[in-house]
């Protein structure tokens, strides 16, 4: 088991390969990947019973669909560094003809992507379905989901959230990325999600809080949301993140949501995280 200190460390490295993404190739959403480092960090190097090779199928492991697939670089860097592709090919991030696409996609066969996600609103109802698959093959693997807060403007999800809670699927955690912020503004000033956990509670779901840009409290939440399934219900992790986390520029700050950083701001941004595990 990685200890917390490193998971720390794998973060800030993350951290760097974002940067590095999205100003190689002038393009990406540098604020939201940013936020979401502890996350994935927890997630694929402590959470997540996984297999390698990767198998689309999944079958006795845990799975993850990523639906706000536009935070692709931390997602990419997640599971390059875990093993599931070479961290070289970070290099390749939305080029022509790469597997590392800005949305990302299945047609590739990019390791570790089980949907493909551009069009928000979709991934809880893919994980939804992956969920009642597991449950009719007998299979103890829990599926995982990461939505953003934004995202829950889609009528969509909130249709799958019904169907969660009617059909009492317990092996399935969602978490929403609750940094407040999207591409046009504010999610007050776009559109006010109101009392978000009343709102899930009120759907039949089991809700938690997580400081998301804490490691020691992501996985303490993530530990205690895997204890509460097999209880008849849903469960949701409503977490807190600050868009751009880590560089004090980008901080707190939407218009990071998709703009990359030029020359000087790389510059910047890099000198304020500690390269941990080599750069690609």
């Amino acid at each position: 088991m990685i200890p917390i200190p490193e998971l720390k460390r794998i973060a800030t490295q993350i951290r760097r390969d974002i940067i590095r993404q999205t100003s190689r190739c002038a393009s990406g959403h540098p604020g939201g990947s940013l936020g979401c480092a502890e996350f994935f960090t927890a997630l694929y190097f402590r959470i997540l019973r996984k297999k390698l090779p990767f198998s689309m199928e999944g079958k006795g492991e845990d799975v993850f669909f990523l639906s706000n697939g536009h935070i692709s670089p931390v997602f990419y860097s997640a599971l390059a560094r875990s093993g599931y592709f070479p961290v070289e090919e970070l290099n390749t991030f939305r080029k022509i003809n790469s597997r590392l696409q800005g949305h990302p996609t299945t047609h590739e066969g990019l390791p570790g992507v089980r949907m493909s996600s551009g069009s928000l609103g979709q991934g809880v109802s893919v994980a939804l379905g992956a969920a009642l698959a597991k449950r009719l093959d007998k299979d103890p693997g829990l599926v995982f989901a990461l939505t953003g807060d934004g995202e829950l403007q889609e009528g969509q999800i909130w249709e799958a959230l019904m169907a969660a809670a009617h059909y009492k699927i317990d092996n399935l955690i969602v978490t929403v990325d609750w940094n407040g912020q999207q591409i046009d503004g504010p999610n007050d000033k776009v559109i006010s999600l109101g009392n978000l956990p009343g709102k899930w509670e009120s759907f039949g779901w089991e809700v938690l809080l997580m400081n998301g840009n804490d490691m020691e409290d992501v996985i303490s939440t993530f530990e205690l949301a895997i204890s509460k399934t097999g209880e008849k219900k849903p469960v949701v992790i409503l977490m807190k993140t600050i868009m751009g986390c880590g560089v004090d520029f980008m901080e707190g700050n939407y218009k990071w949501h998709g703009v990359a950083p030029n020359a000087e701001q790389t510059e910047i941004a890099l000198a304020q995280l500690e390269e941990t595990l080599g750069d690609f």
